[in-house]
């Protein structure tokens, strides 16, 4: 199955003793780039948390979001940092001497500053609290992964459809290129025969200049590997998985078919389907960019 990596998930557990809640965000990202966001109480959790999204997500920039509220509290543990204060403590008076400014430095200033006083909660079940924590987050990566598949799914479906919209305009220019040489050779003729008034000419010169024609203008080759990339593409998207970066290359090669077919061409007729195909092209571009 295709999956977008764009989507949004939460979960939640509840109990007596505590409320999780765990939010992702994920849009699309040219490799796997998580950031989590936990109280700094329980960053002792940060890795478990990033390598279970890991191994359930491979491609996009993924947000997580974790709230944790303890509702039976334990006896806190109070701890002072005195040589951190002590350091604020310096700053200031340091600051004041290069300022002149003459106000005292009271105590609640210094106690306001991160990490000068610091509460923590004893005695601290790690295992439990991820048990309750997972089940939050086991929620939270289901809803967004069953998001990322629906829209995947339609992107999958869309770009086939622009897919065969291509592969229409191929066929034309498929059945439009048999006779670009043959009206070519024909309107040489006609010129020719304006210029020189009815006068014999070189045959076997005009033909030289049809043939060297012919060869410069064939797109057969290009033809038959778009046609193959195009085979690709869908099959790509029809086995599902983590395909992202695949397609992305089918793209680029589909690109450098339909441009050379188009320096080519030398017809007005293959080079507006030439201009059709690289707009449906843009599209599906644009498109893959959100795929896994």
């Amino acid at each position: 199955m295709i999956c977008s990596m764009t989507g949004f998930g939460r979960g939640e557990f509840k109990s007596s003793e505590a409320e999780v809640s765990v939010e992702i965000r994920s849009v699309n990202h040219r490799y796997s780039d998580i950031s989590v966001k936990i109280p700094k109480y329980l960053s002792f959790l940060e890795e478990r948390i990033r390598e279970y999204i890991q191994n359930n997500i491979s491609r996009g920039r993924i947000d997580v979001y974790v709230s944790y509220d303890q509702l039976e509290r334990k006896d806190s543990e109070i701890r002072v940092n005195l040589e951190l204060a002590g350091n604020y403590f310096n700053a200031l008076e340091q600051l004041k001497a290069q300022t002149g400014i003459k106000d005292s430095i009271p105590l609640s200033l210094i106690a306001a500053f991160p990490d000068v006083i610091v509460a923590r909660q004893s005695e601290m079940d790690e295992e439990k609290i991820w048990s309750q924590l997972s089940e939050a987050l086991e929620q939270a990566v289901k809803v967004l992964l069953q998001m990322r598949r629906k829209e995947g799914e339609n992107l999958k479906l869309d770009i086939l459809e622009k897919l065969e919209t291509i592969e229409t305009g191929v066929l034309e220019i498929k059945n439009r290129a048999q006779y670009v040489v043959q009206e070519y050779q024909q309107r040489l003729e006609k010129r020719i025969e304006e210029l020189t008034k009815g006068l014999d000419i070189d045959k076997d010169r005009l033909y030289q200049e049809v043939v060297v024609f012919a060869d410069r203008s064939n797109i057969d080759e290009e033809l038959v590997r778009l046609k193959s990339h195009i085979s690709q593409m869908e099959n790509t998207l029809k086995s599902g998985g983590a395909v992202g970066r695949k397609l992305d290359f089918l793209v680029q090669e589909m690109y450098r078919e339909i441009n050379t077919i188009g320096s080519k061409g030398n017809d007005l007729e293959i080079s507006k389907r030439v201009i059709d195909a690289k707009t449906e092209l843009e599209k599906i571009r644009e498109q893959i960019q959100n795929i896994e």
